[in-house]
C-alpha cells in the first residue's frame, strides 16, 4: 500500500473515530439519564445534562414546521458531506491540517446526521457555563466540527502569513 493511501485510510480512520465517539457516547448518556436531567462533572462550570435539539446549531431554527426543518437538517449536513469529500479529494494527503479538519468535520457531520435520521433531532449533552454565562449544550460531534473548522482557519492563516505582500502596480 502506498504512502498515500495509508494517509487517506487515516483520515478515514479519523472520520469513523469521531461518529464512533459520538454515538457511543451520546448511547451511554441516553442510557444513564432522563431526559433533562443533569450531573456535575466539575461544579460550576462542567455539567453532563441530556437534551434534544430538534434545531441547527445551538437550536436555531428548532421551530420551524416539521416538514422543512427535517428535510433542511437532512439536506444541509447531506451537502457538507459531500463538500468534505469533494475538498479531500482536491486536497494533498500530505496536508496533515487541511486533511485532519476536513476528517474532523465530516466524522462529526456524520455523527450528528446518523441521529436526524434515527431520531428526528440530535442528543446533546455537554453542559459548559460560568456563573451566569451559559453556552447552549453541544456533543462530541458539535465539538469535532468546531476543531476541524479551527484546524481548517489556522492552516489557511498560516498560509497566509508565509506568502509575501504583493508588490503594488508601478512600484
Amino acid at each position: 500500500m502506498s504512502r498515500a493511501a495509508l494517509l487517506r485510510l487515516a483520515y478515514t480512520l479519523l472520520s469513523l473515530s469521531v461518529l464512533v465517539l459520538d454515538q457511543t457516547t451520546k448511547t451511554m448518556v441516553v442510557s444513564r439519564m432522563t431526559l433533562y436531567s443533569s450531573a456535575p462533572v466539575v461544579p460550576g462550570l462542567f455539567h453532563l445534562t441530556l437534551v434534544t435539539n430538534r434545531g441547527a446549531l445551538f437550536g436555531l431554527f428548532h421551530d420551524l414546521p416539521d416538514p422543512f426543518r427535517s428535510t433542511l437538517f437532512t439536506a444541509v449536513p447531506l451537502l457538507a458531506i459531500a463538500l468534505m469529500l469533494v475538498f479531500q479529494y482536491r486536497t494533498t494527503v500530505h496536508d496533515f491540517a487541511t486533511q485532519s479538519g476536513l476528517a474532523l468535520i465530516l466524522g462529526g457531520a456524520l455523527g450528528n446526521l446518523v441521529d436526524r435520521i434515527r431520531l428526528g433531532y440530535v442528543i446533546d449533552f455537554l453542559d459548559l457555563f460560568v456563573g451566569e454565562h451559559h453556552w447552549p449544550a453541544f456533543n462530541v460531534a458539535d465539538s469535532c466540527i468546531c476543531v476541524g473548522v479551527a484546524c481548517l482557519v489556522i492552516d489557511l492563516l498560516a498560509r497566509g502569513w508565509q506568502r509575501q505582500a504583493a508588490i503594488p502596480p508601478g512600484a
